[in-house]
């Protein structure tokens, strides 16, 4: 049984007319309109991603590629359409490249599980990570580390966040054997030169991971112009569920490495003295999945879809800019991460008031920012701040948002006057 994949039409943009498309952005809190503005976090979800969800669980709920029977059939049609939505929106060479995962966190760890396992490392390799990479591009290759040590090198940044090129290059040795870095910076918004930076490791011989976590909801990504051996993302970054995620790698790579976990639906033939496995995908893909969520996330994607990107990023850019330029009105508040190339993220402190109070008071009004180390505590540490205040944008915010949080922030600096 075959679904048939709607036409889209496109859809100009229109920021009023696209935030009615999201129920939560209609709803007060404390009495205010909700402000959100913790979009680096998690994305708010378009009607179309809630109704997927529900009409699955009403109508077609049923395990998939076990079932003969009708709905069994039809929820694996819908499951593998949306695995074939996603090998277009990121420009996948196949389908079988994509591996649906919990989120950008289980991609990375799966990554440096099989490779490990597949003894790709050898003790005293090194991973190349960056000096602004989330917990989830740290944690990992440290719990390799047993009877194989595998050594974390860094690439140091400057003042505004930006990336030291030169010194990445002089990184590489012998014993260099994967480099895993972040797209876009949770904690700055600097959008890194991945293109640049996986040449340089390709010149090297050595394979790169892009966490894109925070890259795919801003622009498209076409991981076969990037050449990236691996890249990751969550879903519900991009306006899609949460809890599905995906691991994109190329076929050499994924066909090298052995499963990740093992259960039902990852296999061949099972014997109590030897199992063979299936391939990928499903290699990878233990146990009963997340089926709404791939569903939601094929419905995110659909969605998006409708819009042109460039449009959506325009706005964006100019949300970013006029923010930008009203936050630096407020004295006292200093940006933390400044680079030329970024996106729509503002990190910044206030002299003299802790972000957490930040974040506290300015949610009376309904305004939600993210404030903390925002799992980037080495960002901190390079910065010497213990914490900031972070506001990231979307397509569905306007410049009226960014007016409500400029004066949530004055009110914030009368309290402590």
């Amino acid at each position: 049984m075959k679904t048939e994949t709607p036409i889209l039409t496109k859809r100009k943009f229109n920021v009023e007319e696209i935030r009615n498309d999201f129920p939560i952005l209609k709803r007060l809190v404390n009495g205010k309109p909700l402000v959100y503005l913790d979009n680096a976090a998690t994305s708010q979800k378009p009607r179309a991603v809630i109704d997927a969800l529900e009409h699955y669980y009403t109508f077609d709920n049923a395990n998939i590629h076990r079932g003969l029977y009708f709905l069994s059939e039809l929820a694996t049609d819908q499951y593998e359409t949306a695995r074939l939505k996603v090998k277009e929106f990121i420009n996948a060479m196949s389908a079988s490249e994509i591996i649906f995962v919990r989120g950008t966190t289980e991609a990375i760890n799966l990554v440096a599980t099989t490779l490990k396992t597949a003894k790709f490392f050898e003790d005293g390799d090194e991973v190349i990570v960056t000096n602004m990479e989330h917990h989830a591009n740290i944690v990992p290759w440290q719990l390799m580390n047993g009877n194989t040590r595998v050594h974390l090198k860094v690439i140091p940044m400057n003042d505004a966040g930006e990336l030291d090129i030169d010194a990445f290059e002089k990184l590489f040795g012998k014993k260099t054997k994967l480099v895993s870095v972040v797209h876009i910076s949770n904690a700055l918004g600097t959008i890194n030169p991945v293109k640049k930076i996986i040449e340089i490791a390709h010149s090297h011989n050595v394979p790169v991971l892009i966490d894109g976590a925070q890259a795919v909801p801003h622009f498209k990504i076409d991981v076969q112009e990037l050449d990236a051996d691996f890249y990751a993302f969550s879903g519900h970054k991009v306006y899609g569920p949460t809890g599905i995620g995906v691991l994109y790698g190329k076929t050499e790579f994924l066909e090298m490495m052995p499963p990740y976990q093992g259960g039902g639906d990852m296999i061949r033939t099972v014997t109590f003295e030897h199992t063979t496995f299936d391939d990928i995908p499903r290699k990878f893909e233990a146990g009963t999945p997340n089926i709404a969520g791939g569903i939601g996330l094929g419905a995110a994607i659909d969605y998006l879809n409708q819009f042109d990107r460039n449009e959506m990023i325009d706005h964006e850019k100019d949300i970013l800019n006029y923010a930008t330029e009203e936050l630096l009105k407020i004295d006292g508040l200093r940006i933390i991460g400044t680079a030329k190339e970024k996106a729509s993220v503002i990190s910044f402190v206030i002299e003299g008031i802790h972000p957490y109070d930040i974040g506290t008071i300015i949610d009376t009004d309904g305004i939600a920012i993210r404030t903390g180390h925002h799992c980037t505590q080495p960002v901190m540490q390079r910065f010497n701040v213990p914490a900031t205040a972070r506001a990231s944008f979307a397509f569905y915010n306007t410049m009226e948002e960014v007016d409500k949080l400029v004066l949530g922030l004055q009110k914030v600096k009368k309290m402590f006057a």
